[in-house]
């Protein structure tokens, strides 16, 4: 079996659970583990200490937001 590129966290999983449901873990996995931005000192440096919780380790800022992210997804306008 060839080994797949690109998958990243979700290389895990294997053949297991199908690739619609591993595609979106990995979307969701990428987003809540990258640096977000403080809404206090406006730095990078706020990761996620558990769901909602986030903290800042520039200012020491422990606060709420969303499940996986902070910020807020726009929109579409049609």
């Amino acid at each position: 079996m060839a080994k797949v590129k690109g998958l990243g966290s979700i290389k895990r999983f294997g053949p297991r659970y199908g690739r619609t449901v591993k595609l979106k873990l990995a979307k969701i996995e990428k987003e809540q583990r990258k640096k977000h931005k403080c809404p206090y000192c406006n730095s990078l440096h706020v990761k996620r200490v558990a769901v909602g919780i986030w903290f800042c380790k520039k200012c020491n800022a422990k606060f709420t937001g969303k499940a996986y992210t902070l910020a807020k997804k726009d929109k579409k306008v049609l």
